[in-house]
């Protein structure tokens, strides 16, 4: 029997009470349908996948309003599997919001595939902020560096500084993405979207001498301090669909692989905002 697609619903928060004509409070909160987002990362697309992902999108389109794919969108970075992707992605009818990942960075042809997906239902954010139906998305790639007291600090040679600068500068590329939605739209739900993780816990699975490969503790910081609902992410493909940060804000590793390993219907995740 086929398992159904697993559903973690947000706690919504009771809307102020509506006066009526009469000047009394209304004994009936007003209740707002939530958002359901479909997300999933590490798809990995090829050139031959022609007609592969049809039925994906399609499914997508129907259980959710809003699809985010978190990274590895094309398997070895080449504008030819984003071209594949493009044409698949036709069978989408809602809105897209991506980051890309290491793997669409390989072949250095990233722009090249950015600029092959991107259309006006599909939103590509590397420090960008976006508001689509009322939930605001942040996103970056990502980085490594280690997680908690294992992470790698800015010492030593030059070249081990730069991938610690690398890490702190998508970090902050994070930040200044929620920031931007707290000023320009206050209130806002916060979702935030990336590659690489943000905590230990989604990687777990993984051997551990490749955790500071995975992602990094810097990545969470902006999570807590900016108030996010949500994180989604994947590149972990052996590691764990759920963790939390140290303030509690909930990350979904939902690389492809994990999804399928846990028996989703489709491999897509599904959450209600």
């Amino acid at each position: 029997m086929e398992q159904q697609p697993q559903t973690f619903v947000a706690p919504q928060p009771v809307q102020p009470l509506q006066p009526q004509a009469t000047g009394q409070p209304d004994p009936t909160p007003v209740t707002t349908k939530p958002v359901r987002i479909a997300a999933v990362g590490d798809i990995h697309v090829r050139e031959t996948d022609k007609g592969k992902w049809v039925d994906f999108f399609k499914a997508a389109s129907e259980q959710a309003e809003i699809l985010l794919l978190c990274g590895d969108l094309t398997d070895h970075g080449y504008t030819k599997e984003a071209e594949v992707l493009a044409e698949e992605m036709r069978a989408c009818t809602i809105p897209v919001v991506c980051v890309l990942g290491n793997h669409d960075h390989d072949k250095d042809e990233h722009e090249a595939i950015r600029t092959c997906l991107i259309r006006d239902n599909v939103h590509f954010l590397d420090g960008d902020a976006v508001v689509v139906k009322n939930v605001g998305f942040a996103g970056v790639k990502g980085f490594g560096g280690g997680f908690d007291k294992y992470m790698l600090s800015m010492f030593g040679e030059v070249s081990n500084k730069a991938f610690v600068q690398e890490a702190v500068d998508e970090a902050l590329k994070l930040e200044a993405g929620l920031s931007r939605l707290d000023t320009e739209y206050p209130g806002v739900k916060k979702i935030a979207v990336l590659h690489y993780a943000p905590i230990k816990a989604t990687v777990e699975g993984e051997p551990e001498a490749i955790h500071p490969f995975l992602g990094c503790s810097r990545l969470a910081e902006p999570l807590d301090r900016q108030n996010v609902l949500a994180c989604f992410h994947g590149h972990a493909h052996v590691g764990t669909l759920e963790g939390e940060t140290p303030k509690g804000v909930k990350v979904y590793n939902v690389a492809k692989p994990i999804l399928q390993k846990a028996g989703f219907a489709m491999p897509f995740f599904l959450f209600d905002v």
